[in-house]
C-alpha cells in the first residue's frame, strides 16, 4: 500500500475526507493509503481514473518509480507506463522518493 506523509493526509483532509476513511496506520507507525477491494480508495473503477488526481499523495505522483526491499530504485512492472520511464526520470523521481520516505519515517518515529 502507498505510504502517506502528513502533508498528503492534511491535503486530502482539506478536500473533505476524514483520515480514517482513506488512511490506516500500520504497526510500524507509517500511514498507508487504504484499498477498497483491490483498488485504491480514490480510484473510480467506473471512470477508470483517480478521483483526487490533483490532490493525490506524492508517492502516487512519483509512481511507477519505487524502491525494492534492498533500497534500489525500480520501475513497477505492473504499471502500463513501465516502458516510458527514462533513466533521467528514474533518477529524478528516485531522489524525491528517497526524500519522501525519509520524511515519512521521521514522522512515524514521532508517533
Amino acid at each position: 500500500m502507498m505510504e502517506l506523509s502528513e502533508a498528503d493526509i492534511v491535503r486530502l483532509e482539506r478536500r473533505g475526507y476524514r483520515r480514517e476513511e482513506f488512511c490506516s496506520i500500520d504497526e510500524d507507525g507509517i500511514p498507508r493509503l487504504r484499498n477498497v477491494g483491490s483498488w485504491c480508495f480514490f480510484y473510480d473503477s467506473e471512470a477508470r481514473r483517480c478521483c483526487e488526481y490533483r490532490s493525490r499523495p506524492l508517492g502516487c505522483t512519483l509512481y511507477p518509480v519505487n524502491m525494492d526491499e534492498d533500497g534500489h530504485l525500480i520501475v513497477d512492472e505492473l504499471c502500463p507506463q513501465v516502458g516510458t520511464i527514462t533513466a533521467e526520470e528514474l533518477e529524478r523521481k528516485g531522489k524525491r522518493l528517497r526524500a519522501l520516505l525519509r520524511t515519512i519515517d521521521a514522522q512515524a518515529a514521532r508517533r
